[in-house]
């Protein structure tokens, strides 16, 4: 039997990405992450090896695979960065399923090609500076002026959305009031460069160094009416389901970071040597990698449990939220421990696990914090 009951072709993929990690990722993204450069080269890589393309129809230039394929490939680029394994989880899951999902003919031969290609890359603009884990008490506002919706807000935390190949932005925005009073929220898209679009600088962050984050205003921008993704006042549902899926390929995230910190102790603890031998000789040392083991297969099979049970048009919500409860509890977890294992060397960016320590908090807070999958979960048991 394969490695966790995995077919020959995410057998195949799997393989092939980590290669791709290792040999091309690894020995130049250190540099790039103190530098703080979005990595243009690797991104147009990545797109040309078909990796933005793999949950999507062979029709739209995608490879025909499945979503279980796409958190393969997170999870095996993770192992090395997350940050460009954030790029492509937020390009392809936020950006481009959606448009695939909800989005009419025109608007998906406009733009799908390209983002599927990875020639370009998608946003989507949900959190607001005062909104938070409160989507739904978001501010901006859209409304139709004959045949152009007039976009005024702000977002904040919007990953891939100032970079040079940047094309759309889509944005959840009030659109009216619903008949009990409460907001009507739309999803719509906006061509990045619109009139009244501003980019603010990018923030200087902790962690995540190579991917692109920004925050962004909308004074009066203007985009045809035909630019609405999906149903007008369904904007909120939309991206809760949107959610979901997202939160399966954020686990494999925390677990290819989990992996990443094993590989690279066990690697450490066989040449460190202290007190006369390796220091993978102390109990102390070999325990707390095992543990760190541990951790990282049982989190890769809850996400792919989820994954599974996504494919198979059952029902994965509290799975897909045990999942990244787990995976990103479990990541923080094995970074702290990968940290002290190296001891000094540990703290110095010129080691993964300094990179991997800094990347692995925002895992307790992206796309859902860990505070709001317990609520998930809890609602779900019926309390």
């Amino acid at each position: 039997m394969s490695e966790y009951g995995l077919s020959e072709e995410h057998q195949a993929l799997t393989a092939m990405v980590r290669r791709f990690a290792t040999e091309v990722i690894a020995p130049q993204i250190g540099d790039l992450y103190v530098k703080e450069e979005f990595p243009y080269e690797i991104v147009a890589q990545l797109g040309e090896l078909g990796i933005f393309g793999l949950p999507f129809g062979e029709e739209w230039g995608g490879q025909g695979g499945d979503y279980l394929a796409f958190c393969l490939a997170i999870e095996e680029i993770a192992r090395i960065d997350s940050s460009v394994a954030a790029t492509l989880e937020a390009a392809v899951g936020l950006g481009s399923v959606p448009l695939m999902r909800f989005g009419t003919d025109a608007q998906k031969k406009q733009w799908l090609p390209d983002l599927v290609a990875g020639r370009t890359v998608g946003a989507f603009g949900l959190t607001e500076p005062d909104g938070g884990s409160d989507a739904g008490a978001t501010r901006t506002t859209a409304r139709l002026d004959g045949d152009q919706w007039v976009i005024n807000g702000s977002k904040a935390f919007i990953t891939n959305s100032g970079t040079d190949i940047t094309s759309i932005i889509t944005v959840t925005a009030v659109t009216g009031q619903k008949a009990n009073g409460g907001k009507e929220i739309s999803a719509i898209i906006v061509p990045a460069g619109t009139a009244g679009l501003t980019v603010a600088p990018k923030y200087s962050k902790v962690g995540w160094n190579c991917s692109d984050t920004h925050a962004l205003s909308f004074d009066d921008v203007r985009v045809p009416a035909d630019n609405l993704l999906g149903e007008r006042g369904r904007g909120y549902a939309q991206f809760l389901q949107t959610l979901d899926e997202g939160r399966i390929a954020i686990s494999a995230l925390g677990v290819g970071l989990a992996q990443g910190c094993v590989d690279e102790c066990v690697k450490y603890a066989q040449e460190r040597s202290a007190f006369g031998q390796p220091i993978a000789k102390y109990q102390s040392i070999a325990f707390k990698i095992a543990d760190m083991q541990t951790r990282a297969h049982v989190a890769r099979t809850a996400y792919y449990d989820a994954a599974q049970r996504l494919l198979a048009g059952q029902d994965f919500k509290r799975e897909a939220a045990i999942a990244k409860l787990y995976s990103s509890t479990i990541a923080v977890d094995n970074a702290r421990d990968a940290t002290q294992i190296h001891g000094g060397y540990g703290f110095m960016n010129e080691y993964p696990v300094s990179r991997m320590w800094r990347d692995s908090k925002i895992l307790e807070i992206g796309e859902g914090t860990s505070e709001v999958q317990r609520m998930l979960i809890a609602r779900s048991l019926g309390l």
